[in-house]
């Protein structure tokens, strides 16, 4: 008899762990609208690594980038809602769609936990050509559209600058410069102004003194980036969503998927070598679950839009 209550027990435990209902049969896709690499390569590989080691399961991180994440996403919008494929990254398919470039946002995907957070892409410059935020605004103020900024026209940074020129009161001419390395060329050699940049691609050059960070548009310092300072703290009212990793499934997907990979985003956030392999590719362990996640999605899908609805005013 102690041995059956034993097993009912060990049986109500890994229910409630959400392990009993679902789990995957093969290897699992985790699509990346990015290249190798990046933060967003980057951190689906820790997260691959230690769901394995929490799960017993496979999975392979394929990087499909290009057309503002659209490739990627459609990929993932054609395949069976069986949990066995999802598109990683953040805000893409709500730029995309803002852009015109899609005709559909996060509510064609059943969102999933978010399981990072990197902040709002930060400014940064040549400190051989500005020294700080003040200077920046003023040679901008005296030559209205020369100064370049780069950026993907139509792509998550397109919008962060457009923001930031309003506010600002600033004119700059926007150049699609293509990926990161041709960014960071494109401001060590003098022919780019302004880059907006995600801390991991930026931080060796800001500690050579080859960059200087303008600020970061979010409400508060946070401690990966305490250093830098606020757009806010320096008079400028910027504050843009910063970049939540969210898990989208297909829209079809049961929910007892979806609790599944809840469950596996939970107990990652208690493994403590987890959590500092999050940080060593310079982001914050950050977990939503998936209704908080859709309702992430949709508020900053309304800031996307309020953007580019002020720019055709």
């Amino acid at each position: 008899m102690k041995k059956i209550f034993l097993a009912l027990a060990l049986i109500i435990a890994i229910a409630s762990a959400g392990f009993a209902d679902w789990k995957p049969s093969t290897t699992v896709s985790i699509i990346v609208p990015a290249g190798a690499g990046g933060n967003t390569d980057l951190s689906a590989r820790v997260f691959a690594q230690y769901a394995k080691e929490i799960s017993g399961v496979d999975f392979i991180v394929v990087n499909a980038n290009g057309a503002a994440g659209s490739i990627a996403a459609d990929q993932v919008r054609q395949a069976k809602p069986d949990g066995h494929t999802f598109l990683y990254g953040h805000n893409l398919v709500n730029v995309a769609n803002v852009a015109g470039i899609t005709d559909y946002n996060y509510t064609a995907f059943k969102l999933g936990p978010t399981f990072a957070k990197d902040p709002a892409q930060q400014f940064y410059v040549n400190p051989v050509k500005y020294k700080d935020l003040d200077e920046f605004i003023a040679a901008a103020k005296k030559k209205p559209g020369e100064l370049v900024a780069c950026t993907e026209v139509g792509a998550y940074t397109y919008y962060e600058i457009l923001e930031f020129m309003r506010l600002a009161g600033i004119e700059l001419d926007l150049v699609d410069y293509g990926s990161n390395s041709d960014k960071i060329v494109g401001m060590l050699s003098g022919q780019v102004d302004m880059m907006p940049g995600a801390y991991i691609n930026c931080k060796d050059y800001l500690a050579s003194g080859q960059f200087v960070a303008l600020g970061v548009p979010s409400e508060k310092r946070y401690d990966l980036i305490s250093f830098i300072p606020t757009f806010k703290e320096q008079g400028i009212d910027l504050v843009y969503p910063d970049c939540d990793f969210s898990f989208y499934f297909p829209k079809e997907t049961p929910d007892e998927i979806i609790k599944w990979y809840e469950n596996i985003v939970q107990e990652m956030m208690k493994k403590p070598e987890a959590l500092e392999a999050i940080k060593k590719v310079e982001m914050m362990p950050y977990y939503l679950s998936a209704a908080d996640s859709e309702k992430n999605d949709a508020e900053y899908f309304a800031v996307f839009k309020r953007i580019a609805d002020s720019v055709m005013q």
